[in-house]
């Protein structure tokens, strides 16, 4: 099973990338995880908030496709770590390769959250880019740690 996180944006601080990889390094075998960076689209001509959305959702759409989505957005339902967990499970068991899509700054055209498998949130906080990427790598790893039986969750 492959995981893939499509996330806008790119030029983040060092931090983001080494937190980012230590967790994807420790993601067990069988549940490879891949990042996928898409340049988020230019805010500073003259496009509606709108256009720039649509001109991301044709790149997320061309990064995800032939995955089964689950789109990151702060309305969507909160799933605890267990659910996490348990939809892995039934993906992998289905053999679907899954993608996680992280909006840009103005988040997630309405037809990727529409078009999406699943839509889930990740926190009903507002957070920086860099810290959803990182903590989206550690629920991951966290879920097929329970996956595995291994005591790095703990209720």
């Amino acid at each position: 099973m492959k995981l893939r996180i499509v996330a806008l944006g790119h030029r983040l601080p060092s931090w983001v990338g080494e937190a980012y990889a230590d967790y994807a390094r420790r993601m067990p075998r069988g549940l490879d995880q891949e990042l996928v960076e898409i340049k988020a689209e230019p805010r500073d001509r003259g496009k509606s908030t709108g256009q720039v959305l649509a001109a991301e959702a044709e790149r997320i759409a061309a990064a995800t496709r032939g995955f089964h989505v689950v789109a990151l957005d702060e309305r969507g339902p909160a799933w605890t770590t267990a659910e996490l967990a348990s939809a892995l499970a039934a993906w992998r068991d289905s053999a679907l390769d899954v993608a996680f899509v992280i909006g840009s700054a103005d988040g997630l055209a309405e037809k990727v959250k529409r078009d999406a498998n699943v839509v889930i949130a990740l926190s009903a906080l507002t957070l920086p880019h860099g810290l959803v990427r990182v903590m989206l790598a550690e629920q991951l790893y966290r879920a097929a740690s329970l996956l595995q039986g291994h005591p790095y969750h703990r209720e």
